[in-house]
């Protein structure tokens, strides 16, 4: 085993255990049988509009994807950008380290349908970049008009939370105008990149802030079944419950993405709607996701062997006759 390797497995190893430690925190006041109680309780209607907000946030993600094929300036059709997006994503953000593990599904497509090495670490960049920027915008927007809630976790001034947001949404200005007037690449010590076109760059600002929008009307929605919740509560909670997550590098956010919910929201963020997110979000994406990438995988396997199948008695008796 290479020093790589066992710094990943360990990383996997603390992150669960760190998970597993915040989910005790979170959930030990509550038998099983009230969590059940407790998500039962959450309306069908109030179901239907989270799972609604969650499919048109995947939806956005293969957004993200196809800003990174247009980027390497690919014209890989939109229908495998979006399977190879959602297959990737639905795996990768339930098992943790998403940069790798969905980096690696990627690949696995992209390559198959011709792309080169660079080409999906490009792809890949430029999607974690759009991740960023959507949520500086959402950050941005939240801390400035509700900086309250952030103050009072963060522990600082509101007046500082309110420059911090300032500055998230300068910062993604900053950007599209380094994409519009700057052609050479950008380098910092031994790293390059490129920017991307100007259309891209508002394109991944776009769709970046519009799938984490729909991601906090989905957390809003299971919680205001049980609690006269504002969207801009739920959308500064879940701002804040990522921070946590990048810090901790929790496998999928779990426990994390409770811990914290539960800490802004207090008891408006009952544990049936924190449940109930998770399942929506995360295990439902992920039980459509895995056995889709079985299909494709054996899809790809039999056309390879296909490929390479011996020629036919018809085959034979052209090449002969040739």
């Amino acid at each position: 085993m290479t020093k790589k390797q066992f710094f990943t497995y360990l990383m996997l190893v603390v992150g669960f255990g760190l998970a597993a430690w915040l989910l005790y925190q979170v959930f030990r006041e509550h038998s099983f049988s009230e969590i059940v109680q407790s998500v039962r309780d959450i309306p069908a209607a109030n179901l239907a509009l989270a799972l609604l907000f969650a499919f048109a946030s995947y939806l956005c993600l293969t957004g993200f994807d196809w800003c990174g094929v247009r980027y390497v300036k690919n014209d890989l059709p939109y229908p495998k950008i979006a399977l190879a997006s959602f297959i990737a994503l639905s795996i990768g953000q339930s098992v943790g380290m998403s940069g790798l593990s969905s980096g690696a599904l990627r690949y696995r497509y992209y390559a198959h349908w011709g792309m080169t090495t660079e080409d999906v670490a490009k792809i890949v960049l430029l999607s974690g970049v759009t991740v960023g920027l959507g949520m500086a915008v959402l950050a941005g927007i939240v801390l400035v008009l509700n900086p309250k809630d952030a103050a009072a976790v963060l522990r600082l001034r509101e007046e500082i939370v309110v420059v911090i947001g300032a500055g998230c949404l300068v910062a993604t200005a900053l950007y599209i105008a380094l994409a519009a007037f700057l052609r050479t690449p950008l380098k910092i010590r031994s790293w390059t990149f490129q920017m991307p076109t100007w259309k891209i760059a508002v394109a991944q600002v776009v769709i970046g802030t519009i799938n984490f929008a729909f991601v906090s009307a989905c957390l809003r929605e299971v919680m205001a079944a049980g609690a006269d919740v504002s969207y801009l509560k739920a959308a500064t909670a879940f701002v804040l419950a990522n921070v946590a997550i990048l810090i901790t590098h929790a496998p999928g956010g779990l426990g994390v993405l409770e811990a914290t919910v539960r800490h802004v929201m207090g008891d408006q963020a009952s544990i049936g709607s924190l449940v109930a997110f998770r399942v929506i979000y995360f295990f439902i994406p992920l039980f459509i996701g895995l056995p889709l990438s079985l299909i494709v995988e054996a899809m790809f396997r039999a056309r390879k062997s296909g490929s390479h199948a011996p020629p036919n008695a018809d085959q034979r008796a052209a090449t002969s006759a040739g």
